[in-house]
């Protein structure tokens, strides 16, 4: 307990996509970054690396992310066999903050019987969770996912998460030249999508991600905090077959954008999951909305365009 005294507890974060989150975007009038805090050596991240016992990627803004997809779990949800990419990524995440110390956000994935049993560890070890809800609607097993938010040593940080990780059923981290496996193949029109939505995203497991960022610079403890620290609304889409996916994801809204916000996914004929906060200090206040839709994946596309144009987001073009 003594080696954690210096890691402060704070609030939690929101869940990108399942590994990586696209680069945060700012349009034209944007309000400017504040300077950020001297980023942290390879020699550091390699550090928090073996203290997780898996390797990170380097994401935009000096933020270093971890991807710890729930390969373990056979899970399905109104019928669909839930990919892991699509929403069984835990993850973490951490920016520097100043004198070698970082602010870490990220996502656990959980199933009943490991919930308890991980909090406590996180508790006793330091690192605070500030969400516990759902992203899924009738999903079984039955999980949950639990947001979790530290400061302070970025070393003391990953060895609480790895050790509660070690009390779940996560795979470990692939050995060292263990060939990926296959992507499946991704039967979606995805060019169409891309247009509709007005930003590129990625295959990730067979599933198709997009990030969209907020077009506000948003700070969390006085540090900002794009898309790869999960303040990006993220939206997955699944194949199903016949031109149809499974979507699911997080919408990420000031207060005065969620009635709007949930109006237009229902009027969409997408379902909300759950209504929530990842964060207690956020600036500006955001609250945080999953969202669930099995049907035409354009179709979905489409609604899910209509409630974006309810928010700030940097959005593209976009074509209806």
């Amino acid at each position: 307990m003594a080696a954690f005294a210096a890691l402060a507890l704070v609030a939690g974060a929101c869940s990108p996509p399942a590994d990586e989150s696209q680069a945060e975007g700012a349009p034209a009038g944007a309000p400017a970054a504040a300077q950020a805090p001297p980023a942290l050596d390879s020699l550091a991240w390699a550090r928090v690396a073996e203290a997780m016992g898996r390797t990170g990627t380097l994401q935009p803004g000096g933020v270093y992310r971890f991807g710890m997809p729930r390969g373990d779990l056979r899970v399905t949800s109104q019928g669909v066999q839930i990919r892991p990419a699509l929403s069984l990524g835990s993850w973490l995440a951490m920016t520097p903050s100043g004198n070698g110390q970082v602010v870490a956000m990220g996502d656990l994935v959980l199933t009943e019987d490991e919930l308890n049993p991980v909090l406590a560890h996180l508790q006793e070890n330091g690192v605070g969770q500030t969400a516990i809800h759902k992203h899924l609607l009738g999903e079984e097993p039955a999980l949950w996912w639990t947001h979790i938010h530290g400061h302070g040593d970025p070393l003391a940080v990953a060895t609480a998460v790895s050790g509660a990780l070690a009390l779940t059923g996560t795979p470990p981290a692939p050995s060292a030249g263990t060939p990926a496996a296959p992507a499946p193949a991704i039967e979606l029109d995805t060019a169409r999508i891309h247009q509709v939505l007005g930003i590129e995203g990625r295959v990730n497991g067979g599933v198709y991600q997009v990030s969209v960022p907020r077009a506000e610079t948003i700070r969390s403890m006085g540090v900002v905090v794009g898309p790869p620290m999960g303040t990006g609304t993220a939206i997955n889409f699944q194949p199903t077959g016949g031109g149809r996916a499974a979507i699911n994801g997080d919408f990420v809204m000031t207060p005065g954008e969620v009635d709007a916000v949930i109006a237009t996914l229902r009027e969409n004929g997408i379902s909300v999951v759950s209504l929530h906060n990842h964060l207690l200090d956020e600036e500006p206040r955001l609250a945080f909305m999953h969202f669930w839709g099995h049907d035409d994946a354009v179709r979905l596309a489409l609604g899910l365009r209509a409630a974006l144009e309810r928010t700030n987001s940097s959005l593209g073009g976009g074509a209806r």
